[in-house]
């Protein structure tokens, strides 16, 4: 074996066993939860991060069927080629899906739409109600703390008051891989299992699990128009203003929130591996890159969580 081929069979050997060690402690993390709680479920909206967390709920009950029910919050501004593989997920895995609806709120007057068009923050209410009625006590997200700063600062299991609400001031030490789930009537925990992952982690763990994903996490053809700096697609609910020129790029998406708030980047990454190339080499994170809700505030997503949202 030459020294090059050595060194690559090295370097192949540490990532290897760097994903064994995430994903061990990520199935670690949904197993106490489920021994520990009651009514657990785990938010999946079709996006890569929660299409991994389920991934590794599979993992850890097989070959028996995942033992909760998954909730997604549709705002109605969400991608349709999600949404369909959301769906189609749902089915194959024989899950039960709560879906509480934003567009059912704004339609009996609980909620009003925002006057910037824009319905991510206004997923906080269904989300809390969903979880109130289901009485769920233990809910997963997949959230990861190189995200943002709001998520890097959470605990894996973190405890939400009678409202919903998270005070970043009153966390409960994690000691080891010692978690603490205890909670009143009222109280609920959401809980993280892939908080210590990163992008590059979430790729490459695709890439060696052979994962399925929605097509526009990947390279191709679409109508867009810039604003703010990035690149914004053509659809029903995000139309350029005066002055904003659409364009046909060849985009991908790193995130895959609402289309109204969402932005594409320019890339030419059609298969996982070329992901995996393109993000290796990022240096923002894919909410700083593309997403206009986290862009409000510098405490966007932490003023946020306090009110609910995950």
């Amino acid at each position: 074996m030459t020294e090059t081929a050595a060194s690559a069979a090295v370097s192949a050997t540490g990532e290897q066993s760097a994903l064994d060690a995430l994903e061990s402690e990520a199935i670690h993390i949904i197993r106490e939860v489920v021994a520990e709680f009651d009514r657990p479920a785990m938010l999946f909206s079709g996006g890569k991060d929660s299409v991994v967390m389920l991934h590794l709920a599979a993992k850890a009950f097989w070959p028996a069927a995942i033992p909760f029910p998954v909730l997604h919050v549709d705002t109605g501004h969400n991608f349709p080629e999600v949404l369909s593989f959301r769906d189609r997920t749902v089915e194959r895995l024989g899950l039960r899906l709560v879906v509480a609806s934003v567009q059912d709120y704004i339609d009996d007057g609980r909620l009003t739409e925002r006057a910037d068009g824009t319905r991510n923050p206004l997923q906080t209410t269904p989300l809390l109600d969903a979880i109130a009625d289901n009485r769920f006590d233990a809910v997963f997200g997949g959230g990861r703390r190189d995200e943002d700063k709001a998520r890097a600062k959470e605990r894996i299991l973190s405890l939400r008051d009678e409202f919903g609400q998270w005070d970043p001031r009153n966390q409960r030490p994690e000691l080891w891989n010692l978690y603490n789930g205890r909670h009143t009537a009222g109280q609920h925990v959401r809980a993280f299992p892939i908080s210590n992952w990163t992008e590059l982690d979430i790729w490459r763990y695709i890439e060696r699990e052979h994962i399925d994903l929605p097509p526009i996490y990947f390279a191709h053809e679409r109508e867009v128009f810039q604003r703010d700096g990035m690149w914004m697609s053509v659809t029903p609910v995000s139309q350029p203003r005066k002055g904003e020129q659409i364009e046909a790029k060849q985009v991908r998406y790193r995130t895959v929130g609402d289309m109204s708030c969402t932005g594409a980047v320019v890339s030419q990454a059609a298969t996982v591996a070329d992901v995996v190339a393109e993000v290796g080499v990022s240096t923002l994170t894919e909410r700083g890159a593309t997403r206009a809700d986290d862009r409000i505030s510098e405490a966007a997503m932490e003023d946020r969580k306090k009110d609910g949202y995950f």
